[in-house]
């Protein structure tokens, strides 16, 4: 797994699985956050091996294309966990699609994490909303979007995003968690980047 790192040794980490697409966005991600808070930070880039088994919390069926969804989450945290042993920092863990479900798993494995940033998260995954309210989450903050064409597909998987995100984010306000839903124009692949920084920032700034 390949750890790329931007910015200095601040006291505020961010950490994301990214792949090629969000690698080739990333400096437009960073300087908007920077704008966005005005706040010194360094972000910690993990470029998954295998997307859809590097992210995934446990083993599901393929729902598009031919790539099943593998359960090598475990991993890619312990590998994580590594990045966090300051516990002086401030430690903030956060993604887009897959990479923002992984990021609200990993908050209930660990309380390393003061912050969740779920951008536009695959929370239509089997099982995982059902996962959320068996198990006690262990951060102080989450933030959840999604964009507001992304639940009208037809694939009958992936429609359900829109109704999970909602009974998600009804779970974690029940449970006292500093939570917001923002609502982004667009389907899911329209400006990820800015979504992140937006997702990120409101980290920082809550």
């Amino acid at each position: 797994m390949q750890i790329i790192e931007f910015g200095n040794d601040a006291q505020t980490v961010l950490i994301q699985p990214v792949d090629d697409h969000d690698l080739s966005v990333i400096d437009s991600e960073i300087a908007l956050i920077r704008g966005m808070t005005g706040q010194d930070f360094r972000l910690a880039a993990v470029k998954a091996g295998s997307w859809n088994h590097d992210l995934s919390p446990w083993k599901a069926p393929a729902v598009f294309g031919s790539e099943d969804f593998g359960d090598g989450a475990a991993e890619t945290l312990r590998q994580i966990l590594t990045l966090c042993s300051d516990r002086s920092k401030t430690y903030y863990l956060g993604g887009y699609s897959l990479a923002g479900l992984f990021a609200l798993w990993a908050a209930y494995q660990t309380d390393i994490f003061s912050g969740i940033a779920a951008a536009s998260p695959s929370v239509w995954f089997p099982d995982f909303s059902a996962y959320m309210q068996t198990h006690p989450i262990r951060t102080e903050k989450v933030y959840l979007s999604l964009g507001d064409r992304e639940e009208k597909t037809r694939h009958p998987v992936m429609s359900q995003v829109g109704s999970c995100i909602r009974e998600d984010f009804a779970l974690l306000q029940s449970q006292g968690i500093s939570c917001t839903l923002e609502w982004n124009q667009g389907n899911h692949f329209r400006e990820p980047d800015l979504r992140t920084a937006k997702a990120f920032a409101w980290l920082m700034q809550e």
